[in-house]
């Protein structure tokens, strides 16, 4: 059984139309750098900026959001609810429970970023606290309890020089 590249066809009004693969084109991509800078952007000024209409702007959103290329939400940054206190976490665990203690690590509510890794740990977390007691009682009452973790070395973040959610668009 052969394989078939992702067929892509022209509609007049939107562009190419791409057989479910992943593929922007100059529109999407500008749409995107639009967004990025501003979320809320209404789809009217999109439109008028690349020469567009209205409609093409809204389908193309609704497309790159159903085909789960973007996300347009609101984020509340650590210190809109408190939490003024970050960490990075490296994890040892017993290999074998691995997946069942980064799923633990998921749930916490003070972990933002969860990473399998190689190297010197087997998990990176980052999470955030509402001050060092918060951050204290995490590691001792948290990660302390959960079966499986050998050893793990904190730091914390003393100034975040960047904290960015755009990526360049090719």
């Amino acid at each position: 059984m052969s394989h078939q590249p992702p067929t892509s066809r022209q509609d007049p009004q939107n562009g190419p139309v791409h057989g479910g693969g992943d593929v922007l084109d100059e529109i999407d991509r500008r749409v995107i750098r639009i967004l990025q800078a501003d979320g809320r952007t209404p789809n009217t000024e999109i439109a008028r900026e690349l020469r567009v209409s209205e409609t093409t702007i809204r389908k193309r959103i609704t497309q790159l959001v159903s085909r789960g290329l973007i996300n347009i939400v609101a984020v509340p940054t650590p210190r809109a609810v408190g939490m003024t206190l970050s960490a990075i976490i490296g994890i040892s665990v017993m290999l074998p429970q691995l997946h069942e203690i980064s799923e633990e690590l998921k749930r916490q509510p003070e972990v933002r970023y969860v990473g399998v890794s190689t190297g010197r740990y087997d998990i990176i977390v980052e999470a955030f606290f509402f001050d060092q007691r918060h951050f204290l009682e995490f590691i001792s009452d948290k990660l302390g309890r959960m079966q499986g973790i050998t050893a793990l070395e904190t730091s914390m973040i003393l100034e975040v020089v960047k904290f960015s959610y755009e990526w360049e668009i090719a």
